[in-house]
Parts: structure tokens; sequence; C-alpha cells
């Protein structure tokens, strides 16, 4: 007769061990599994990265922190063309080129809001998010009239409490789902590819108001949409009105 008491007490430390690997298994099973990573990465906020659209709108956006050299060639290359976007500004940057802002704003743009100095909101507080953007809001607003509604994060950078700090202020995080990659000193006609190839209905697409090629690719980036059948809107006028969800890419769905 088989004497089980005996053998568990003789290999209880193999048995140890093996329900200690068993433990790590169903661990790492757990970590990795797409169908609970899913469901937890579901529950993440998110900004906007692009929109749900039928009909053939896009938005083309600006972000402008530290450079003014191309702001003014950016403004009449869009009047050219008719065009309208949304550019989003550091607070440190108003300060300095408040002329540049006003000559945006009278020209049909948007203003929006990119932090009041360009920080790590990762390493700050809610409280302190919510003073940073509210100082870049008020000097915006201060010259143009409008108080922002859209924020885009400082280095594209955020998580759960930065996206809450937003949305506290009844505000928008709106970031991008086609880089141009303008920051990185690539050809003119290297970003127009970039752009063109990337784009669809409801894309947001970013470029920098100070980057080195943008004004020579911006006219044929332009022209290549249009003759596509795009209307290009500021963000404000891509986004959706009413009730939304926001999935797991960043795209915002009707209800």
């Amino acid at each position: 007769m088989i004497d089980l008491r005996a053998i568990i007490k003789k290999n209880g430390s193999l048995l140890s061990t093996l329900g200690f690997v068993l433990v790590i298994v169903l661990m790492f099973w757990t970590v990795n599994n797409p169908a609970i990573v899913g469901a937890s990465a579901s529950t993440r906020l998110l900004p906007v990265y692009s929109v749900q659209r039928d009909d053939k709108v896009v938005a083309l956006s600006f972000d402008a922190a530290w450079g003014n050299e191309d702001t003014q060639m950016l403004i009449d290359i869009l009047n050219k063309y008719n065009v309208n976007t949304t550019f989003f500004l550091v607070g440190d940057w108003v300060d300095k080129f408040p002329e540049s802002v006003k000559a945006l704003h009278d020209a049909g743009n948007e203003i929006m809001n990119h932090s009041s100095d360009h920080a790590h909101f990762s390493k700050l507080s809610e409280d302190e998010i919510v003073a940073d953007i509210s100082r870049c809001n008020e000097k915006i607003a201060a010259i143009t009239g409008v108080t922002p509604s859209l924020f885009r994060c400082p280095y594209g950078e955020y998580d759960d409490h930065v996206i809450n700090a937003v949305n506290s202020m009844g505000m928008t995080a709106v970031q991008w789902d086609v880089d141009s990659l303008d920051w990185k000193g690539i050809s003119a006609e290297e970003i127009k590819s970039r752009v063109l190839k990337n784009i669809k209905p409801g894309s947001i697409v970013l470029f920098h108001n100070a980057a080195e090629n943008t004004p020579q690719a911006l006219p044929g980036i332009i022209e290549g949409l249009l003759a596509e059948g795009y209307t290009i809107v500021p963000i404000s006028q891509i986004l959706l009105d009413g009730d939304y969800t926001i999935d797991h890419t960043g795209k915002q769905c009707p209800v």
C-alpha cells in the first residue's frame, strides 16, 4: 500500500518548488494574455488621436514652442489656399511673440494650448497641471479674446492623471495620428510623401511652426489633399458633437 503522507513528507520541498513555479507561470500568463491586457488597456484614459468620419475631412495642426522664423510664411501659405488650421502655443512662446499670436488668430486659425512652459506633465500633480494650463489659457485669451478649449501635451506625453486634469477643466486633450516628422529635419518631399501616404478621413496631422522644411512641404500637401477631395478644417471642426467614446487607438467614435 502506497503511503502518500510519506511521499509528501519526503518530497515536500519539491512540491513547494513546483507550486512556486506554477504560480509564476500563471502570473506570466495573466500579464501577457491578450484578452486581459486588452481589457486593462481599454480603461486607460486617452486623448483624441483621430476622429471617425465618413466624409473626407482632415485637420492640420502646428505646435509652437520655440522658434518663430517661419510663422508668417505659414500664415501666408494657408491664406493662399484659404485654409485654416490649429496652432498649439506654449505660454512662453506667447510671451515672446504676441504679434504672431494675433496674426495667427486674425487669419482665422485656432489658437489652442500647448502648456505654459513645455514641462513634463507626468511629473506634475493634477493641481499643478491645471495651474499650468490655466496660465497659458489666460495669456492666449488676453490676445485673442478666446479661451482655448483644446490642449496638446508637451512632448506628446500623458498618463491617466494628466488626462484627468485636462478633462476636469472642460478641455479636450488632442494628439495626432499622422506625424509629419518635420521636427527630424527630413526633406520637404519626404514630409509631403509621409503625410499624403498616411492621411485618411478624420486624421489629425502634426507639424511644427519652426521645423526646417515645413514651409516648403505645406503647399504640396494642401494641393494633394484638395486634389483627393479632402476638406481641411481646424481640429475643433473635426471633433464629434454630443456623446462619444475613444477606442484603444485614440479614435473618437460616435456612441
